[in-house]
């Protein structure tokens, strides 16, 4: 077949490609259910976007203090809309997902408040953030304490604990909805809503905040509709759909968004100022494109769960399971096939495809990182990659593929690799 030629001029050997085809044939019912889900997000943003009459005005430059950007407060109120929150903070100054929950938390805590993790251990740029691991500027240095509730064993929340942690100090909660560098499962928006319930009827002014990174779109709901307070993101994930080429985003109560929109730019001045750059147009198509690139990265997803659990692996999600976010953890127990999974999602690249990614000591990190991502936007996770700590369990996370083509390229790359090295046999 011509498809199978072109396959093999990029480097797969028959073995490789009829073992994907074996795995791709029984996975027709999932996809259609995904592309069931991408249909009714797709509808959404765009009802998002008529009701806020977005028109090629919006899509102008802006400069200097970016005072009156039509095109900005469109585009907030469209997140707005699709997130059904109150209003919306969407800039290219918000740099990353990191960046963007540092304002959040940062512009809602004050000195003698207390910050509540239910979730466990957050992801890992986060510990310096909150003072986990000191760095100047962290919220430990402003004051701000800062308390853990360990998940239970079976992944799920310990909702005795929780209500024992929280206190008259405790100002928010912040729940990390994606895995981050831990094999636990990504939790629903529904966990999330229950989680949120319970808080609330313990304490009902604290503030609940989602890091809702990778997660947008996988679901028909998000967790503004379960009553998060705040919802966080970056717009190089999901939500830029591959074209933004910077920023993050921070939607929900009107009174937690201005908070942190003083703690972006300055007091007094708020969401008023901050050029758009002529970003804008990159910003309405990506979040417009989205529910359907989405989609791709979760077909991917599913596809290299069930290719790597057929080989015996573990994985999380399983091949069969409902999904929550892009991100997919394969367990292998070793270095070596961690780097070589890694090498092989590099070599299917269209960009930096001849470079071989090795493990590297990261900032933010507390374990060298190897991290494969041959993008067009630097670090652009809705984008093929895939990355992980070189330390036990030896897990490697994978996710996106702006098409399910080449998400799927990158998984069947991934096993010639392994393959290659003698480290699975098929």
């Amino acid at each position: 077949m011509e498809i199978d030629n072109m396959y093999e001029n990029l480097g797969i050997c028959k073995k490789v490609l009829d073992f994907g085809k074996t795995i791709e044939e029984g996975l027709k019912e999932h996809f259609q259910e995904i592309d069931q889900n991408a249909e009714y997000n797709q509808m959404k943003v765009i009802k998002a976007m008529q009701d806020n009459r977005v028109s090629d005005i919006h899509f102008a430059a802006t400069t200097g203090y970016g005072y009156n950007d039509l095109g900005r407060d469109t585009l907030e109120s469209v997140y707005a809309s699709v997130f059904h929150t109150e209003t919306a903070l969407v800039r290219p100054n918000l740099i990353s997902g990191t960046h963007a929950l540092s304002i959040a938390l940062s512009g809602n805590l004050r000195p003698g408040d207390e910050l509540l993790s239910p979730a466990g251990k957050p992801y890992d740029t986060l510990e310096e953030v909150i003072g986990i691991r000191e760095s100047t500027g962290s919220l430990k240095e402003y004051g701000v304490s800062y308390r853990q509730v360990d998940l239970l064993q079976d992944g799920t929340f310990d909702y005795e604990s929780i209500k024992k942690a929280i206190n008259e100090k405790t100002k928010l909660v912040t729940i990390q909805r994606s895995k981050g560098y831990d094999t636990r499962p990504t939790f629903s928006v529904s966990q999330i809503g229950e989680l949120i319930a319970f808080v609330k009827d313990i304490k009902p002014d604290v503030i609940c905040m989602v890091d809702n990174c990778y997660g947008e779109f996988v679901e028909r709901i998000e967790p503004s509709d379960v009553g998060a307070d705040m919802i966080v993101g970056s717009l190089i994930k999901n939500p830029g759909g591959g074209l933004a080429p910077i920023g993050g985003y921070i939607a929900g109560k009107t009174d937690c968004i201005d908070r942190a929109s003083y703690r972006l730019s300055a007091p007094g001045l708020g969401k008023e100022v901050g050029a758009s750059l002529g970003l804008n147009q990159a910003f309405y198509q990506g979040l417009f494109l989205s529910p359907t690139v989405v989609a791709g990265a979760i077909k991917g997803a599913v596809f290299a769960a069930n290719v790597y659990e057929k080989l015996g692996f573990p994985v999380i999600p399983s091949g069969s399971e409902s999904r929550h976010d892009i991100i997919q953890a394969v367990t292998f127990g070793n270095p070596e096939s961690v780097i070589a999974f890694c090498q092989g999602i590099q070599a299917a690249a269209p960009v930096d495809s001849f470079v071989t990614p090795e493990p590297w000591d990261m900032p933010g990190y507390d374990a060298p990182v190897i991290m494969a991502a041959g993008t067009f936007v630097q670090g652009s996770s809705i984008e093929l990659s895939a990355d992980g700590p070189i330390k036990p369990p030896y897990a490697v996370f994978f996710q996106g593929g702006l098409t399910w083509y080449h998400a799927k390229l990158g998984i069947l790359m991934s096993l010639q690799k392994l393959l290659d090295a003698g480290l699975i046999q098929i």
